[in-house]
């Protein structure tokens, strides 16, 4: 684990959030944006004065010394780093802490921590690198349990097993992406899934929100990349047999995937692992019409070529993302393999952009790097690559300066996107200017298939003070109600958490929802496991 230190209440690293004055100065630029009086950032609550409850339980002796009822240790496994999750941390307001946080090192020490919940009727929460935007991992557990424990899996972060015939390893889940990929370098192989959360988040996490990574098309979730999972549940271990397909009945890996902490507590899975890419190509493409842009991104997903980066930014999304200034919609495009050169993928890809009116001012670069040169991203997918990075810490700051900045993502098929993007900027833009006195919504793709895109939005208001969680929650729904009205996901790779509860329990069938709850009751009869996310008490 890293000793640089991480904020408490926001994103990221303590050290990245910006001095007043830059503060000061970045407000002015939303100010400008938003057409609204200046705004004076504000600094967050110092340590000593959170509104922390006192602890209602303590470990018990057998477990102590891998437990933590510290202040700074349980503010830091309150929330996650949704939007909410930011606002009340930056006021102090940590009134959800758990009682205290356990560190097990080994899956003994997290079935001992479980046995004990289970015995003292307390809940418990997986935690892996605390990135939810969806209040995955927050304690709000209801009545019924003596208090909640947060099981931070960080310390379980080794790559424990590598199979280079088959290309794939045995990866404990408390592994962050750094912590992983640096184990994998020395075998010449990675996993290569980059979601946004990389540096912070683990496997145990990703496998849990089926969260989405780097790759626009093709291997888009953590779920094409897992071969077996390995959870401890209050009824015994749920192992899957490592297999490269199988249709013998419902796939127990999929029980796993998805499952949010409330069925187990994942602690390892092979997973398939990839040469390191050595030919990459990139392109940004422009268009003068979103229509048009779209109508190429569609025909790219359905083309076979499986591009690694096909990323559509409305003109909105270029401007603020530094990616273009002239009012185009840009399409970031990429290829990568580790086998062949990539020319002729690029080539064919252009031609198709271009019979929709696309326009590729600087034409695309190739490379061919040696085996464990650095890769280096060129152009404007430079920055989006670096605008995509630094856009939770952007977030950190908007909240200082009383600003609602916030994101949600969907996914639909192809004959129903005009309608389901036109209805949620109409939908948004009203909302924005019932709550806000007005705001800016933008949209990007973040992965598309043949069948369909994953289209991602933004939207930005001024607040009220002491009103931005109200208002911002007015704000999420109205996003919410126009997607479950018009054909997409609650979620396309954010999970469902205790935020996308009402509209997750409209979207899946109601014998769907009774067998989960059943497997619930089956897995874990008592129900600790982080109660409230996915499934009714």
């Amino acid at each position: 684990m890293s000793t640089r230190a991480t904020s408490i209440w926001g994103w990221g690293y303590a050290d990245k959030f910006p001095d007043i004055a830059t503060r000061r100065a970045l407000g002015e630029q939303v100010s400008a944006m938003l057409g609204g009086p200046a705004l004076a950032p504000r600094e967050p609550t110092p340590l000593e004065a959170l509104r922390l409850p006192h602890p209602r339980v303590a470990p018990p002796e057998s477990l102590a010394a891998l437990c933590s009822a510290e202040d700074a240790d349980r503010a830091a496994h309150t929330y996650g780093k949704g939007y909410g999750d930011l606002v009340r941390g930056f006021h102090g307001d940590f009134s959800p802490a758990p009682d205290f946080v356990a560190h097990p090192r080994s899956e003994d020490e997290v079935r001992a921590v479980m046995d004990w919940c289970g015995d003292n009727r307390v809940a418990l929460i997986p935690f892996g690198g605390g990135t939810s935007v969806v209040r995955g991992v927050e304690a709000a557990i209801g009545s019924g349990f003596q208090g909640a424990v947060s099981l931070d899996m960080r310390r379980m972060d080794r790559v424990l097993e590598v199979d280079p015939v088959s290309r794939a390893a045995r990866i404990q889940a408390g592994a962050t992406g750094p912590v992983l990929e640096a184990q994998l370098a020395s075998h010449g192989l990675t996993l290569r899934h980059f979601p946004q959360s990389f540096e912070f988040s683990t496997l145990g996490g990703w496998i849990a929100t089926r969260a989405g990574g780097h790759f626009a098309t093709l291997y888009t979730h953590i779920d094409d990349l897992v071969q077996s999972t390995r959870m401890l549940t209050p009824r015994g271990v749920h192992e899957t047999r490592r297999l490269p397909a199988s249709g013998a009945g419902p796939s127990p890996d999929r029980l796993v995937l998805g499952s949010e902490g409330t069925l187990g507590v994942i602690t390892e899975a092979w997973v398939r692992l990839q040469s390191r890419p050595l030919f990459r190509a990139s392109a940004s493409v422009h268009f003068t019409d979103f229509a048009a842009a779209v109508r190429a991104v569609r025909e790219l997903s359905q083309s076979g070529l499986h591009p690694s980066n096909c990323r559509l930014l409305d003109a909105q999304e270029s401007f603020v993302n530094g990616v273009a200034d002239d009012g185009s919609h840009v399409l970031v495009l990429a290829f990568e393999s580790a086998d062949h050169p990539l020319q002729a993928w690029m080539e064919r890809a252009l031609a198709l952009t271009a019979s929709h009116g696309g326009e590729c001012r600087e034409g695309a670069r190739y490379r061919a790097e040696e085996p464990g040169a650095q890769a280096r991203a060129s152009g404007a997918a430079e920055s989006w690559r670096s605008a995509f990075i630094e856009a939770p810490y952007l977030q950190n700051v908007m909240v200082s300066l009383g600003v609602i900045a916030d994101t949600f993502e969907t996914a639909c098929t192809w004959d129903r996107f005009d309608a389901l993007h036109g209805a949620i900027l109409e939908g948004m833009r009203a909302a924005l200017e019932r709550v806000c006195g007005g705001g800016l919504v933008s949209c990007r793709f973040t992965h598309v298939y043949p069948d369909g895109p994953a289209p991602y939005y933004t939207f930005i208001g001024p607040a009220r003070p002491g009103g931005q969680l109200e208002q911002w929650m007015e704000l999420k729904r109205a996003a919410s109600e126009a997607i479950s009205a018009h054909g997409g996901t609650i979620t396309h790779h954010h999970a469902v958490g205790r935020l996308h509860r009402p509209w997750y329990d409209r979207e899946r069938p109601e014998p769907f929802a009774l067998a989960l709850q059943a497997v619930k009751g089956a897995l874990d009869p008592q129900g600790i496991l982080n109660p409230g996310v996915l499934i009714g008490p």
